[in-house]
């Protein structure tokens, strides 16, 4: 029987998907060069990400040696080989890039489906389960589709999908420390997020009574993990000096630190 907690993710990256597609489905062709809040990235620059990333994880999926090339190549230029996989997809006419992209998405929701769910796949840091995967393409999904939608002055209503990127970023807090040089504090912080709606739910991680503890609604906690908001425009509290330095540095994501968004910046 298939794992509810994967079954739900997998649904979930699917439903992701479709409303950043939904977003640039039927923009006009022009449209697909509108710089976005990265520096350097246009609209169709994040869509080439996003398919190149789902490209990468459907060859860990179905074909280690295929994936181990990449990797080579990515230890070959370290920082520039995700760039330089976005400029090759924003060369493609937005028709051409849109078709591999929903193609791609495909494809990859149907080999995490079929993926043995305690088996790990290969990955550019530690090798994932296909529920692990699925989540990290989530977050990122929902990351780019808010620089599209900051581009576009859409707003987007937040859903419970969020808690995949909450449960990464709380989950990432000492990958945080360890890629700027740092020593993560040794015990756990308490989070307490809360969820998108109206029925006062709270998303809750570590433990209860720990005196370093964030708080906040869990939309604000999703962007600034993902740096795409400032700290000081959103409405997080830390209690604690250890949790309000985390506030400074957390990524959900994996890599080099990136330079985050200035204070004020539209979202």
């Amino acid at each position: 029987m298939p794992d509810p907690s994967a079954v739900a993710v997998f649904t979930d990256l699917r439903e992701e998907g479709r409303e950043l597609d939904a977003l640039v489905g039927e923009l006009p062709a022009s449209d697909w060069a509108k710089p976005t809040p990265a520096p350097g990235w246009s609209l169709a620059h994040q869509v080439a990400h996003l398919h190149w990333t789902d490209r990468a994880s459907l060859l860990s999926l179905t074909d280690a040696d295929a994936f181990a090339g990449l990797v080579e190549e990515a230890l070959k230029a370290p920082d520039s080989f995700v760039d330089a996989g976005a400029e090759e997809g924003a060369a493609l006419a937005p028709a051409e890039l849109l078709a591999r992209w929903r193609a791609g998405r495909a494809a990859l929701d149907g080999a995490l489906a079929s993926a043995s769910p305690e088996a790990k796949f290969p990955w550019y840091g530690p090798p994932m389960k296909a529920a692990s995967m699925a989540s990290a393409r989530l977050m990122e999904t929902w990351a780019h589709g808010q620089d599209v939608a900051d581009a576009l002055g859409v707003r987007r209503v937040p859903t419970a999908r969020l808690r995949h990127v909450a449960r990464i970023g709380v989950r990432a807090r000492d990958y945080a420390y360890a890629v700027r040089g740092l020593t993560a504090p040794a015990g756990e912080f308490r989070v307490e997020l809360a969820a998108p709606g109206a029925r006062g739910e709270v998303w809750t991680y570590g433990p209860e009574d720990a005196p370093q503890r964030i708080t906040g609604p869990a939309l604000d906690f999703c962007l600034l993990v993902t740096q795409r908001a400032h700290r000081a425009d959103l409405a997080l509290t830390a209690t604690g000096p250890d949790a309000d330095r985390w506030l400074d540095i957390a990524q959900a994501f994996a890599g080099p630190a990136g330079p985050g968004r200035e204070p004020g910046a539209a979202r």
